[in-house]
């Protein structure tokens, strides 16, 4: 006689009784058909106590579920995972075939190369990509389930070394797990971080374009799912990727499998000094380039823009001492002083006050004072009171000497808006963002927003005894902010920094795990926090110990020479 149990269905707000074995894609079934309120959800995945299961698992116990669709947040991420596999398992089945390999997320989609039988890229042209997209199309209509299977690791490692992913061996043999999880696609074996939709029917809105030496393959719209999104012009960005790309092959190490290897060959302190000899260069190359700005008559102000915990604060102090050797006097103002007093500030969607907002700034006294600085007079800085809400005025007089720059750090550095009325030419603006090119291998990338959370949950817990909890919970609206802020202003740079750092997660993983761990299994956000120690677990740790006191990690960690 078969078990009854209850299950607490969160899309009905109610207990329903079901068969004990019964799989989450049986429930749906049967819950689909009794309930109207069901009926408009198409589910890819589904949460099974506040973690993201693929359809096929199985119920022996109670537990609380809750359907997510393409549309929701991790449901997107199974969507694009999905997408992707397709796309291997498309290029795979090629007259000729070809690997993939999924290099970063870029203009709205991922951007990826093709892969000849030895590992090398290979051009992406018009007449291969056409193949692909009507291959991945034929998948969709065919209607052919994503099969999970758990294999003993040194089963799924000989698989996966019979279909040339050796990325995968490699990856697999550093974990020394005893079971890992596979997926089966019409013959074709894959491995992905994170679960898969019930079947490629469930996949059938996206775009394969052709993209620089590559191609980018575009997921569904988020504002309207129906379509594929439109790419976007980022070739800041992506040069900026290409070249911590060729970065990584000069120091052998492109993917999580290889920094482990290069852990456990006692090579972790080489690379952190290269990769901070890195950093270094390339805010010099920018230093030197405001200097030349500077020689021309320009340059006279340094606007330094980023995401959430991009690093920008060391950046700007980093950048001042290259500036220095330069022989140029970096004078720093912070735009928080120019904030509107608070009964004047805009109010979010939710009727809190929006401080990200553009106009939470006093934007006339700001390009007044600017002005005034850049025709040699002297101001007096606004003084802004987080304690009392309004604007103080202090003794805070600022001239600027004739070597002098103003170096200014704030996340609408790159708004023209910000300096509407201030010559173009007396501006220079750098965008700073972590633009994470390690991969876990070559099909799953790592997301640059998930980095910067990490940085973000270690450094509020840290300085601001903020819990990992509130810092998950308040994530996707910092990320809004920046959608709406940020991010469509990165083109109108002058120059881009990448403070991404090759071993960075190898060392958060020991402040990171923990914190991740204290997430309350009962909250919606413990799905997030689950997700992101399951991936920190990939990592073969890095002593804190080896990171000198001027790495921009240090402003996460603790332990940095400079003053914030």
């Amino acid at each position: 006689m078969k078990q009854t149990i209850s299950i607490y269905c969160r899309n009905l707000g109610r207990y329903v009784d079901a068969e004990g074995g019964l799989s989450l894609a049986s429930l749906f079934s049967v819950l689909a058909s009794e309930f109207p309120a069901l009926k408009s959800i198409s589910p890819v995945c589904a949460l099974v106590n506040n973690k993201v299961e693929d359809l096929s698992f199985p119920l022996y116990g109670p537990k609380q579920v809750e359907f997510l669709s393409a549309e929701s947040p991790e449901g997107r991420k199974v969507y694009i995972r999905s997408l992707c596999m397709m796309l291997c398992k498309a290029a795979s089945s090629l007259p000729q075939p070809l690997g993939v390999r999924i290099e970063h997320s870029i203009s709205n989609g991922h951007y990826c190369r093709l892969l000849d039988a030895s590992g090398n890229p290979v051009e992406a042209n018009p007449e291969t990509i056409k193949l692909l997209r009507d291959a991945i199309i034929r998948l969709h209509k065919a209607d052919l389930p994503f099969e999970p299977r758990d294999l003993l690791t040194s089963d799924a490692i000989e698989t996966f070394r019979a279909q040339g992913l050796l990325d995968k061996v490699n990856l697999l043999e550093t974990l020394r797990r005893l079971y890992t999880r596979i997926y089966i696609l019409d013959g074709y074996a894959d491995s992905y971080y994170g679960p898969l939709a019930p079947s490629t029917a469930s996949i059938g809105v996206f775009d394969l374009r052709p993209y620089k030496e590559g191609m980018i393959l575009l997921p569904p719209d988020p504002a309207n799912p129906d379509v594929a999104s439109r790419p976007v012009r980022q070739s800041r960005m992506f040069d900026a990727f290409l070249e911590q790309g060729r970065f990584n092959r000069v120091v052998r190490v492109a993917d999580i499998g290889s920094l482990n290897r290069a852990v456990e060959e006692g090579r972790s302190a080489e690379l952190i000094n290269v990769a901070e000899a890195m950093h270094n260069k390339l805010l010099g190359r920018i230093a030197d380039e405001i200097l030349r700005r500077r020689h021309e008559g320009g340059a006279g102000v340094v606007l330094m823009a980023g995401p959430s915990s991009s690093g920008k604060t060391t950046s700007g102090k980093r950048l001042a001492i290259q500036l220095m050797t330069n022989l140029m006097t970096p004078r720093m103002i912070s735009l928080d002083d120019y904030f509107v007093d608070r009964e004047n500030t805009p109010r979010d969607e939710s009727g809190d006050y929006d401080y990200e907002s553009l106009h939470a700034l006093d934007l006339e006294r700001f390009n007044s004072d600017l002005r005034a600085l850049l025709a040699g007079e002297e101001i007096n800085l606004p003084t802004y009171s987080f304690e009392l809400g309004r604007r103080i005025e202090r003794h805070r007089p600022l001239r600027l000497g004739p070597d002098d720059v103003l170096l200014i750090e704030g996340i609408h550095g790159l708004n023209p808006e910000l300096v509407a009325s201030v010559d173009p030419s007396r501006i220079f603006k750098v965008y700073v963002s972590a633009l994470t090119t390690l991969r876990i291998d070559n099909h799953n990338w790592i997301s640059t927003s998930d980095t910067r959370l990490l940085r973000r949950i270690v450094r509020d817990y840290k300085y601001r005894h903020t819990l990992p909890l509130e810092t998950i919970r308040r994530w996707p609206s910092v990320r809004r902010g920046e959608e709406k802020w940020i991010f469509p202003f990165q083109e109108f740079a002058d120059a881009t920094f990448n403070s991404s750092l090759l071993f960075e997660i190898a060392v958060m993983k020991q402040f990171a795990a923990p914190l991740l761990a204290d997430v309350p299994h009962s909250e919606p956000e413990y799905a997030v926090a689950y997700r992101l120690a399951r991936f920190l677990d990939y990592f073969h740790a890095i002593p804190e110990t080896q990171i000198p006191s001027t790495s921009l990690l240090r402003e996460f960690l603790g332990g940095s020479s400079f003053r914030y």
